[in-house]
């Protein structure tokens, strides 16, 4: 069945626009919890790839519109669907179905002295409110978790996206339609206005959750603006440090593909720390590699000095996510320093360390303040898709509720049930 034939979301916004929205996915969310949703799951993957033609004819018509502005090629990559990554999250969304269902799991369970019988209950959020930029996978990450985890979804990615995701919305919603499962389980807000995005901010007792995936002015957007729950999923300013005892053949493949395998995604490497001992004979090389694949280096003196053609860093670069083939590269006089830049510039994202010093690793994991610590990996790893989640529908970097890849796990809340005899608290 074509995406199109699926009932339309509005396109424009009349009076009370987003609290109807909002309500039809309350009212759907009651429906999920006791429904066969790994169907539902699989009639979404078998859809979409039904529906690819659809799909890709209105994602191509984003990549140009955003093409037409001069949106460099990383960031119109994000934006671009293919029948390849189709396929892609069709399988992630199938490999979603399989995963044990979340709710309903008795983690902890006990009998108190007066014989009332405790459990604590895995259950739904109800509904959850995703909020992003470009990514058109996340449309279809995000709801397939939200929906095997007994949530409706309700969505808004960004403008320029709008053609891909209604084309998504629709085919996913006719799927659901098509297992007599509410098609109100997935709501696009299908809207440009960035007051609807306050409007759900602010829709305490009408949404359960939000959650924000973008770059930090959408973040922080939603983080001070929200009296909803949020989870925050932060700004990927991650670093790789070559230490002193490195294997440096092995930190050169990571430096290639922590920063190049694919540049605008929030777990890619934006600065490169190198022990002072082994620049000489590391940068060179890695320096010769990251051109050829077309990334601008910015480096402190003692790198500029070792490698020449370096535009200056400092603060600016040092701090700043790039989300393109472009690097900050600093040279460190040992673990010490290597540490306190972490510290200063980071954002508890991903940080990564190649060394073959067992102390120097283990001290790496103890100090950093992460959400992921790899040792000798690539940051590139940090994915709910690759941990083994399914999919993920982010990475936060808060420390309440969850922290890392958000998967079917950390998208679920609890509630306790008490079993009694008649008890009466004397």
């Amino acid at each position: 069945m074509p995406a199109t034939r699926s009932e339309p979301v509005p396109t424009h916004r009349p009076e009370g626009y987003l609290d109807a929205l909002l309500a039809k996915a309350r009212a759907a969310s009651r429906a999920l919890p006791a429904a066969d949703r790994p169907a539902a799951l699989t009639a979404i993957a078998e859809g979409l790839l039904l529906d690819a033609p659809t799909i890709l004819e209105a994602n191509a018509a984003d990549v140009a519109a955003e093409q037409a502005r001069g949106t460099g090629a990383p960031l119109v990559d994000r934006l671009r669907l293919s029948q390849g990554r189709l396929t892609a999250i069709s399988r992630a969304t199938l490999q979603v179905a399989d995963l044990p269902d979340p709710l309903g799991a008795v983690p902890t369970a006990w009998t108190l002295p007066n014989g009332l019988r405790v459990r604590r209950v895995s259950v739904p959020f109800g509904v959850i409110g995703m909020v992003y930029e470009s990514r058109p996978n996340v449309t279809v990450d995000a709801a397939s978790l939200a929906l095997k985890a007994g949530s409706a979804a309700v969505l808004r990615g960004s403008s320029n996206a709008l053609a891909s995701n209604r084309a998504l919305v629709a085919s996913m919603r006719g799927a659901l339609g098509r297992v007599g499962l509410p098609e109100d389980a997935v709501l696009l807000i299908d809207s440009p206005d960035r007051e609807l995005v306050t409007e759900l901010l602010r829709a305490r007792g009408r949404v359960d959750l939000v959650i924000p995936r973008g770059g930090a002015g959408l973040i922080r957007h939603v983080v001070d603006t929200a009296s909803v729950p949020v989870i925050e999923t932060g700004v990927g300013n991650c670093h790789l440090y070559i230490d002193a005892a490195a294997d440096l053949a092995m930190a050169g493949r990571l430096a290639m593909n922590a920063k190049v395998q694919r540049p605008g995604v929030c777990n890619a490497i934006e600065t490169l720390l190198v022990h002072e001992s082994v620049a000489e004979a590391f940068l060179p090389r890695v320096a010769a590699d990251l051109r050829a694949a077309g990334v601008r280096l910015y480096g402190c003196p003692k790198a500029r000095a070792i490698v020449t053609g370096m535009d200056a860093a400092g603060d600016a670069e040092w701090a700043k996510e790039f989300l393109d083939l472009e690097l900050a590269v600093r040279v460190v006089a040992d673990l010490d320093e290597a540490l306190e830049h972490i510290a200063r510039f980071g954002t508890q994202h991903t940080e990564a360390i190649a060394t073959r010093d067992v102390a120097a690793a283990e001290r790496f994991r103890r100090e950093v303040d992460a959400a992921v610590v790899m040792v000798n990996a690539s940051t590139r790893f940090t994915d709910g898709f690759e941990f083994g989640f399914g999919a993920e529908i982010g990475i936060s970097t808060q420390k309440l509720h969850a922290r890392g890849p958000l998967g079917l796990e950390q998208i679920v809340t609890y509630k306790y049930l008490v079993d009694g005899d008649g008890q009466v608290r004397g």
